[in-house]
Formats: C-alpha cells, sequence, structure tokens
C-alpha cells in the first residue's frame, strides 16, 4: 500500500468536561485543509492548520507542532484495545495516514505531502486534555507506556492538503533518531537525551527545550 491521507482534520474550540477552557481536540475530517509556519508558541498563529482551533497554547502549537500526523493502523490498534471504533481525528490528529508508519520517522524526516513540505519535529506528549477526551482510566499512563505517538511536523513549505493525496519522503537524515526515541528521552531516559542533545539533529526549539528538560 502505498502511503497516503487518509483524512484531514480540523477542531473548533469547544468546552470538554473537566477542562477550565475550551479545547479543538476533537476534530472532525474536512474536504481540504491549508497549512502553513505559524510562527513561535508565544505570540504566533498558533495551529499551523488554518482556522484550527487551539485552546492553550502554552503547550500546544507553535512551529515545532504546527501539524500533528497519526496513522490509521495506529488507531485501529487502540480500537482493539479500548473495544471501540476510533474516528479519523480521534486523537485529535490533523492527518490521519495510511499505510506509512509514522513512528518510525526520523526526526528532521521531511515528507512531500499535497502541495506542502512538512518536517518530523518530534512527539506528542499525553496530557490532561487528551485523557478527558479519550474518556478512558489511566489513558496517559497506557499511551505512553505504548510510546508510539504520531508525530508532529513543522511546515517548510506552505499548502493545501487533502485526503487522498500522497506522502512522499522526501529527504531522510543521516541518523537513527526516531519519534518514539525522542519521546522516551522527553519522558526521562537521560542517556538517550543525552545522545540527542549531542548529536545536534534538534531545531534550536526542540535543542532548548530537552536540554531544559534534561
Amino acid at each position: 500500500m502505498n502511503a497516503s491521507v487518509q483524512s484531514v482534520n480540523v477542531g473548533t474550540a469547544r468546552p470538554l468536561a473537566g477542562l477550565r477552557r475550551p479545547t479543538g481536540i476533537d476534530k472532525q475530517p474536512v474536504s481540504v485543509i491549508d497549512v502553513r509556519d505559524p510562527g513561535p508558541k508565544q505570540g504566533g498563529l498558533g495551529s499551523g492548520v488554518v482556522g484550527d482551533a487551539i485552546g492553550s497554547r502554552k503547550h500546544h502549537g507553535g512551529l515545532l507542532q504546527a501539524v500533528y500526523a497519526v496513522a490509521r493502523e495506529e488507531l485501529d490498534h487502540w480500537g482493539v484495545e479500548l473495544g471501540r471504533q476510533l474516528p479519523d481525528g480521534g486523537f485529535g490528529e490533523n492527518l490521519t495516514t495510511i499505510g506509512i508508519d509514522v513512528d518510525a520517522a526520523l526526526i528532521g524526516e521531511r515528507w512531500l505531502v499535497g502541495e506542502a513540505l512538512l518536517e518530523v519535529t518530534g512527539p506528542r506528549v499525553p496530557c490532561a486534555t487528551f485523557a478527558a477526551h479519550m474518556g478512558e482510566p489511566s489513558w496517559v499512563k497506557r499511551f505512553a507506556e505504548r510510546g508510539r505517538t504520531g508525530a508532529y511536523l513543522a511546515v517548510v513549505t506552505s499548502g493545501s492538503i487533502r485526503s487522498g493525496d500522497p506522502i512522499i519522503l522526501d529527504h531522510r537524515p543521516d541518523h537513527t533518531f526516531t519519534v518514539p526515541m525522542m519521546f522516551a528521552a522527553w519522558m526521562g531516559d537521560r542517556g538517550l537525551a543525552e545522545q540527542i542533545l549531542s548529536a545536534g539533529i534538534l531545531r534550536p526549539e526542540a535543542q532548548s527545550e530537552l536540554a531544559r528538560r534534561v
């Protein structure tokens, strides 16, 4: 199966039980999305997807988290685990992919998707908003233990993306650090974090964030 976009998804700001502010995590499929570099997390445009709501810009959005991609195959795995079907957009992702192992992507890998060029920047870190959205016991712990988080993407070249667009590998870096490895480093694997920092593979903002975490 060729790698492609199964669905493009956008969220509007809505209240969610247990949260103090509205959230855009409940994303719904649309026919097309326009993506662009939203600038910095603080003071920027928020999401890299035009019209996509972000409730907390302290923790979400900005150039390192402009677009979020999750494999349809991963949603199907969790559907079996949870005993319920998860829809496209079920994890709050902007791109639901098919035929590509998103979690095998290397940090800095670039994809041509529709008219856009996207760069893998790191993992999604589960939070209280995600847990409230899923409504599953110990969700953050279960999701973190699996370690297959999907990938955040930066927008290198703006453009439109539609369901059915192919995902073409444009560049694969000369290192071995995958999205799950970055997630493990972020979650406390100090040795792995130091390896990633020493390799100098991260964008400056991500390098600084991981260094502070260490």
